[in-house]
């Protein structure tokens, strides 16, 4: 049986309530809306949320898939879908004032297209509400005409999460999942269209090598990723696969040398860094702000 591993002083965060996230909880309860910051209990949700940056999750609150890192629930939602979602997602990021807006959502093989519409549909929604509002769509293992739906609707940002490393890709996703199909996924996006950043985030202290982290990012730029996040893996309930080890600052600070040295824009590594994680969204609106969206 594995020890249990006390958290670093670098791993301890104090979550303070904020006026700014009573603000924000009060307006997504209001339109019914969920998000990743509270789903996935993340730890920066006060500093994201009072610095104009949110993670919506669309198409419900129920996935499809077993990843054994992941809190969100698993089952069948049977092809429900609220087609009214897009809209109030639009109002909810128009009301909040934000700059940047994600949209992720569960996994729905229960559904055709996996979503990819409705997906769409949010984007256009809040271009329409919010013209200045940067989006972001952080999307399901989407290929082919799914993803040109999504690519499409006028993103900014496309990002598709590996999550883990080659090797632990079989042990830690479901098994639906591919490392290849989610490289597959950013090679496509880039294909048909090269003006949108493509951004990917990896999760570590879940039993990889150093070696094979850089195998990772090797890989990832091989597909033209320009925007990678690296974070610290925490096991969200004693259900979940445990964690490994605790990677030092020191480590995550080599992976950002390293990332920027094989050509990536922009690299987010620290231990409570998540995929999305405000510096990564403040370099894309400094760069589309700043009329250089073109790469």
């Amino acid at each position: 049986m594995k020890t249990f591993l006390r958290k670093p002083e670098w791993l301890k965060v104090r979550i303070r309530t904020t006026e700014d996230m009573v603000r924000v909880s009060k307006i997504l309860k209001k339109h019914r809306l969920h998000t990743v910051c509270e789903e996935a209990r993340c730890p920066n949700i006060h500093e994201c949320w009072g610095s104009g940056t949110a993670t919506f999750m669309i198409l419900g609150d129920v996935c499809t898939r077993n990843c054994r890192f992941c809190a969100v629930k698993t089952g069948h939602p049977r092809g429900v879908v609220d087609h009214e979602e897009p809209q109030r997602v639009a109002q909810a990021v128009r009301e909040i004032g934000l700059n940047y807006a994600i949209i992720t959502s569960v996994t729905r093989d229960d559904l055709s297209d996996g979503g990819a519409s409705i997906f769409a549909q949010t984007v256009r929604e809040i271009k329409s509400a919010s013209p200045d509002t940067i989006v972001e769509a952080l999307i399901p293992d989407y290929l082919g005409e799914d993803l040109k739906v999504v690519l499409e609707a006028g993103v900014d940002v496309l990002g598709h999460n590996i999550e883990v490393v080659r090797r632990l890709t079989p042990k830690i996703r479901d098994r639906r999942a591919s490392y290849e199909r989610s490289l597959e996924v950013l090679r496509q996006a880039k294909a048909y269209r090269p003006d949108v950043f493509t951004k990917s985030g990896l999760m570590v202290g879940i039993g990889e090598t150093e070696e094979e982290v850089y195998e990772a990012m090797r890989d990832l730029r091989a597909v033209n990723c320009d925007i990678l996040t690296i974070g610290q893996y925490l096991q969200p309930t004693p259900k979940h696969v445990p964690v490994d080890r605790y990677v030092t600052p020191d480590e995550f600070k080599r992976y950002e040398k390293v990332g920027l040295e094989m050509g990536f824009l922009y690299v987010a590594s620290g231990p409570l860094v998540r995929s999305s994680y405000k510096s990564a969204e403040y370099f894309v609106q400094k760069v589309l702000r700043a009329g250089q969206g073109t790469l």
